[in-house]
């Protein structure tokens, strides 16, 4: 098993799916996890603090910040939040446009440039890992925002990568594909589940365990040397 005994991560977007397996993976790898949501959490996990964030909101944003410093390392940092609106490109609206840049690719840009400028003055190594998606590689109807935004987010990994090599700080995207999740499962039919999973070569949607892994792996020890890539997590999907 993974070893991030005396690390600690960050991971906004953690109450849910994708981002609360992540933030279970680590802390079962004995990592100390800060955990992002928009909404507080009754019972966190253990080695699991969970700090309020709207990055939608200037404010909370800045509050968020000030609690980071306050923290005396930062090893991990994993831009997982984000928000889809879904909307045809002669509907939509300027404000989900704005707002979905502003979560999906704005937000993750503070607070690595946040993070980054913690990693870079108290050591010389860190992972950070943005969650992109399956929809930054190829696209499909009403994503004109989301993939927007999710390819933007793989470019600013690229950029990041290079700024942050000298730093031995690795920086890779993330892109899952169809992932069985609470929210999957509350905007899809089981029959519409089943003819997506028919699409997939390995015919069924990914756990969230499954993807957490992968990122648990990219932000460990054990990945040295890969830096600036995207993953694809997606049962060979976009292959197809």
């Amino acid at each position: 098993m993974l070893n991030l005994r005396g690390k600690t991560a960050v991971v906004t977007g953690g109450t849910r799916g994708i981002g609360k397996a992540v933030c279970e993976a680590f802390a079962g790898a004995g990592c100390n996890v800060v955990a992002t949501g928009t909404q507080a959490v009754d019972k966190p996990g253990a080695r699991i603090k969970y700090l309020k964030l709207n990055l939608l909101d200037d404010g909370s944003i800045a509050s968020f910040l000030g609690e980071l410093s306050k923290l005396k390392q930062i090893d991990i940092l994993v831009n997982n939040a984000g928000i889809n609106i879904l909307e045809s490109i002669d509907r939509i609206e300027d404000t989900s446009w704005e707002n979905i840049l502003k979560v999906n690719l704005t937000g993750p840009m503070r607070i690595s440039r946040a993070v980054a400028a913690i990693m870079m003055k108290k050591k010389n190594s860190g992972r950070i890992l943005n969650v992109s998606s399956i929809w930054g590689i190829k696209s499909k109807e009403k994503r004109n925002a989301y993939s927007a935004s999710k390819t933007g987010l793989i470019g600013l990994t690229r950029a990041m990568a290079l700024d942050l090599a000298p730093f031995n700080i690795l920086v890779n995207a993330l892109c899952p594909g169809f992932t069985s999740t609470e929210l999957t499962k509350s905007m899809l039919t089981k029959p519409e589940m089943l003819k997506l999973a028919r699409q997939v070569p390995l015919g069924r949607f990914a756990t969230p365990g499954e993807i957490a892994n992968t990122a648990l792996f990219l932000c460990s020890d054990m990945n040295t040397y890969i830096t600036g890539q995207s993953i694809i997590v997606d049962g060979g999907f976009v292959i197809r």
